[in-house]
């Protein structure tokens, strides 16, 4: 019950670096997710194709898988402060390209630009929190919360934006999350966190790669995340190219599916000091399989919410449990988050890009339904990864 408590136990420069890590993550939860409501506006205005608009959501990942070897050595020479403020600037460079030109090589780096900024936030803050909070359980479900936050309002800032401004809506929208990320900034530059250049030698060691857990748990997050990146990116253009709904309502169901997640985190964070982190693990990789395979089986707009409610309710807990699965190993190991992370966006460079070509070759049912695959795959994970705790509970008891 203690790890329900742990604020408590923070000064007061320790909780305004929690404060300041939800605000950010908001920020961050905001523009990663909005991608996929802005994506079918993109696609119309600049006249792009599905393989190019897939290549757009996975150039956006691989700037989080680059971002994962980048935030990890980085700091070792300006900073951990420096390193995160440069990183974050390329998310004003990436929506600012976005805004300029239809160019799609210049779009691909823009969206690869969004992802580096992603990505290196994602790897500070989670290793942060984890540390600030000594590996709380209740603190990384809580950071990922507000993360689902600034997820579900993004398609209602796409919407209001839209028949606010018409076609000029979605570049008003990237300009606001341009003003967001610079104030990200300045809340990163005013924390009280070592800043300086790392002169002595440093543990850079990979023995962490010989940790079975560490390595199933590696691969839940590369199946996870093949899921996550490819609904969230493909989800609104599914409903719409499929002619299931109309746009709005395929965006309010973006912002439904995040609004349950975010309820999903919650109870995970209030569960998580109740229940086996295996067993929420197992029993939310098995819904997510269960609510997935209905959500595509039905042409029907009320079985389609139902299924995205249960689908981000099963969904919600995955990543920061498992994150938390292996908090004693990314503490020990300055290079165990990126490489975690990393793992994890390469599923989410891959399956976008997959379902982009197979939407182009055999329709867009073709493509989501490799997702199936991807989830059936993150399944076998979970279960190795609890076996392996039964395992070891075995071996002590001898």
């Amino acid at each position: 019950m203690k790890e329900q408590w742990f604020y408590k136990e923070l000064n007061k420069d320790e909780r305004y670096i929690l404060k300041c890590c939800f605000f950010v993550f908001a920020v961050n939860g905001l523009y990663s997710m909005i991608l996929g409501s802005l994506l079918p506006l993109i696609s119309t205005e600049y006249n792009l194709n599905n393989t190019i608009s897939g290549g757009l959501i996975s150039a956006h990942q691989t700037g989080n898988l680059i971002s994962a070897f980048i935030a990890g050595v980085l700091p070792l020479y300006l900073g951990r402060k420096k390193s995160v403020i440069f990183l974050c600037s390329f998310v004003v460079l990436g929506f600012s390209i976005m805004i300029l030109t239809g160019n799609p090589m210049l779009l691909l780096l823009g969206f690869l630009f969004t992802g580096l900024s992603r990505g290196s936030i994602s790897n500070f803050n989670n290793t942060l929190v984890n540390e600030v909070s000594n590996s709380s359980h209740v603190a990384l479900n809580v950071l990922h919360s507000v993360f689902a936050v600034g997820a579900l309002v993004s398609p209602f800032l796409v919407i209001l934006s839209t028949n606010l401004y018409g076609e000029l809506g979605w570049k008003i929208t990237a300009g606001l999350i341009i003003i967001l990320a610079i104030i990200s900034m300045v809340l990163f530059s005013k924390m009280k966190i070592d800043n300086t250049k790392k002169t002595e030698k440093v543990n850079v060691s990979y023995d962490f790669l010989k940790n079975r857990d560490f390595c199933i748990s590696a691969g839940i997050l590369f199946f996870y995340l093949c899921a996550e990146a490819t609904i969230n990116g493909w989800m609104v253009k599914y409903f719409i190219d499929s002619r299931i709904m109309t746009i709005e309502y395929a965006q309010m169901l973006a912002s439904l599916l995040w609004l349950v997640i975010l309820c999903g985190r919650l109870t995970c964070a209030f569960l998580g000091v109740r229940i086996s982190k295996k067993i929420l693990l197992l029993t939310t990789s098995c819904g997510t399989a269960i609510f997935y395979i209905l959500l595509l089986s039905t042409n029907s707009i009320s079985v389609i919410t139902i299924a995205i409610m249960g689908l981000g309710f099963s969904m919600a807990g995955i990543y920061p449990t498992t994150v938390s699965t292996v908090g004693n190993v990314t503490k020990d190991y300055p290079m165990a988050m990126g490489v975690l992370l990393m793992v994890g966006g390469i599923g989410a460079i891959i399956m976008p890009i997959i379902t982009g070509a197979l939407s182009d070759s055999f329709g867009i049912f073709a493509g989501m339904g490799a997702i199936v695959a991807a989830i059936i795959l993150m399944i076998v994970c979970v279960v190795l990864n609890v076996s392996s705790s039964y395992i070891h509970v075995e071996s002590e008891a001898k």
